[in-house]
């Protein structure tokens, strides 16, 4: 990665965190940007600008990050509404429609997002596409029992797919064990009945497609700051 852009990042990420309010539960997002907010929050929080901040991570390793930055954790069972997730995004349209789950994380994120007030979405302008699909494969979460018939199941909708490796070669697995499929859709032009199809078969535990989730876009460029609302809003 640039310098350049991993400082368009940390752009996006810092304004995002300025969001943040003391006494907030804060959804903690995955990812090189999202990761920028998680700091900027503990930074906040160190000198006192912030207090009584709670966060809820979408992943060990977020969760190791958040304490490594000062970021007292709690969790849904302790408090199932989460006022503001700042995340990240692998690609996003101009409906503010994501792909995330490059990390492997999606299904965590899903379930934050879905439990949250505000979801505020971090990137820059690389993630930015006309139509999903198009600049990322679409991630999605199998149970390792029975993936083969996944993989068949995919490759009906259209898919060209690939198992996720780990780094020593054996199947990569998510925080929850499970393994996951990287399908090549290309351009996406129903993701909403793309959706329901995953959502149907029994064996996919979910799909990196966070359709009409998004409330804030937050995208940093050569240009500086530029901010969407979602329309309905």
């Amino acid at each position: 990665m640039s310098e350049q852009r991993d400082q368009f990042k940390r752009l996006a990420g810092e304004s995002a965190a300025l969001q943040v309010q003391s006494g907030m539960v804060v959804g903690l997002g995955f990812g090189s940007t999202a990761i920028h907010a998680l700091n900027a929050i503990g930074a906040r929080l160190k000198s006192g600008e912030l207090t009584n901040v709670l966060g809820i991570p979408t992943a060990d390793s977020i969760a190791d990050a958040a304490s490594s930055a000062g970021i007292p954790l709690t969790t849904l069972e302790d408090h199932p509404r989460i006022d503001l997730t700042i995340d990240g995004a692998d690609e996003v349209d101009p409906q503010l429609n994501l792909i995330k789950g490059g990390g492997g994380a999606l299904l965590r994120e899903k379930i934050v997002a879905q439990a949250s007030n505000r979801l505020v979405i971090v990137v820059d302008t690389e993630k930015l596409s006309p139509c999903l699909g198009t600049l990322f494969r679409l991630p999605v979460e199998v149970v390792p029992f029975g993936w083969g018939s996944q993989v068949r199941f995919l490759e009906s909708l259209g898919a060209r797919v690939e198992r996720r490796e780990g780094g020593d070669g054996d199947a990569f697995l998510t925080d929850g064990g499970n393994y996951i499929i990287d399908c090549d859709f290309g351009a996406i032009e129903d993701p909403a009945e793309l959706a329901r199809s995953l959502e149907s078969r029994a064996g996919i535990m979910e799909h990196g497609l966070f359709l009409g989730l998004t409330d804030e876009l937050i995208i940093a460029g050569a240009d500086g700051l530029k901010i969407q609302v979602r329309e309905d809003l």
